[in-house]
């Protein structure tokens, strides 16, 4: 290689590793705003559920202003380039998807969707060459959400209120159904998506255990079922 070849190289070198710098400083806040949002949320495990709203209030700011990092992060990566960097905060978006859907089941009860999720987070139609929601990062938003719910049905039981846990068999067998349905090609959420069973007889468990005591009203909309077998 003859000298100016060398230089070209060099800078090419040089240009690369600060732009992984400065990806990396945005990375750093964007999991610290993050790993604030788990500390948060893990306190509904033993917050009576009418505290839950004020609660969510006060994480609420945190979710917003992800959005400033991500547009920082969208500032950064060049045009058509997300597939080449998005590993270095996927992590941190699934967790910021994790928490969105949690707010929402939490707030309205309700399972929030790709786009309202992209929406809450800041994305934008015109930078998603750079920055955007997979598919693939919501669908592990929601499976780690449903891990979080599953532990809730638990701890709600503890807590005195008896009806969580049938309103969160019924969301979350709906969310295992819809799953169901995909051609899931990614391993490693494929074998995510697995472990719902698991979280699925978990809830089942706890509403068949209440319903059996009779700790909940007769007249409860929401069905119990003795729990399945975890063999398939």
């Amino acid at each position: 290689m003859d000298s100016q070849t060398l230089a070209n190289l060099h800078q090419l070198l040089d240009q690369e590793s600060d732009l992984r710098e400065k990806i990396r400083d945005q990375v750093n806040d964007f999991d610290k705003k993050t790993r604030i949002l788990v500390g948060i949320l893990s306190k509904i495990h033993s917050t009576r559920s009418e505290s839950i709203p004020s609660l969510i209030q006060t994480a609420r700011p945190v979710l917003y202003s992800c959005s400033e990092t991500i547009v920082e992060l969208a500032s950064l990566i060049p045009p058509n380039q997300f597939w080449r960097w998005k590993d270095m905060w996927c992590n941190s978006l699934r967790t910021a998807v994790f928490a969105a859907a949690l707010f929402e089941y939490l707030t309205n009860g309700t399972l929030i969707s790709l786009e309202s999720t992209s929406n809450v987070l800041g994305m934008q139609d015109r930078w998603k060459d750079r920055v955007n929601l997979s598919a693939e990062d919501y669908l592990h938003g929601l499976i780690t959400m449903v891990n979080e719910l599953s532990r809730l049905a638990v701890n709600a039981v503890i807590l005195g209120d008896f009806e969580q846990p049938l309103k969160i068999s019924a969301f979350v067998k709906d969310i295992f159904s819809g799953f169901s349905m995909l051609n899931l090609k990614n391993d490693t959420l494929r074998r995510r998506f697995d472990s719902l069973k698991y979280d699925v007889k978990k809830i089942e468990e706890v509403v068949y255990d209440v319903s059996l005591r009779k700790l909940v009203s007769k007249d409860s909309s929401f069905q119990a079922v003795k729990p399945t077998s975890n063999e398939s």
